[in-house]
Formats: structure tokens, C-alpha cells, sequence
């Protein structure tokens, strides 16, 4: 969605409640100057309620260097 600047700012937590949906473009003088997206939250840190017992060090990265290295031995 496009709004203005001068929309925005007269209605800025209807925006604000409309982010989670889709996102907000920020217009002035007809040129886009900001976006407005849901934080998008890592696949690692969504998990982590789930994973009490994990440690806490664990990435995304070191997630996948785990599966590469089962999936390399047995080869």
C-alpha cells in the first residue's frame, strides 16, 4: 500500500496496525522515500521456545554445517 507522508503521519497507528499484513510504502512528492515490512524473524529464533534444551550458541549456520556433515558421510 502507498500513502503519503502527510496520510502517515495523521494516521499513523492505523499503519502501524496494517503492517502485519502487507506493506506500507511511505510516499513524498509522488517518490517512494521509506517501506514499512514485518520483522521477519529467523527460522532459528521462531524454534527456540520449542528448543529449551539447545544450546544457546546454535545459528543458522552451524544448523546447516550439521546436516551437510551427515549427509557427506554418508556418501
Amino acid at each position: 500500500m502507498y500513502v503519503t507522508t502527510v496520510d502517515f503521519q495523521a494516521n499513523m497507528d492505523k499503519y502501524l496496525a496494517m503492517v502485519g499484513q502487507e506493506d506500507i510504502f511511505i510516499t513524498a512528492n509522488g517518490k517512494t522515500v521509506a517501506q514499512m515490512t514485518q520483522p521477519r524473524e529467523s527460522v532459528v529464533d521462531s524454534l527456540r521456545g520449542l528448543l529449551k534444551d539447545a544450546p544457546s550458541g546454535i545459528t543458522a549456520r552451524s544448523i546447516r554445517e550439521e546436516c551437510l556433515g551427515r549427509y557427506e558421510s554418508h556418501v
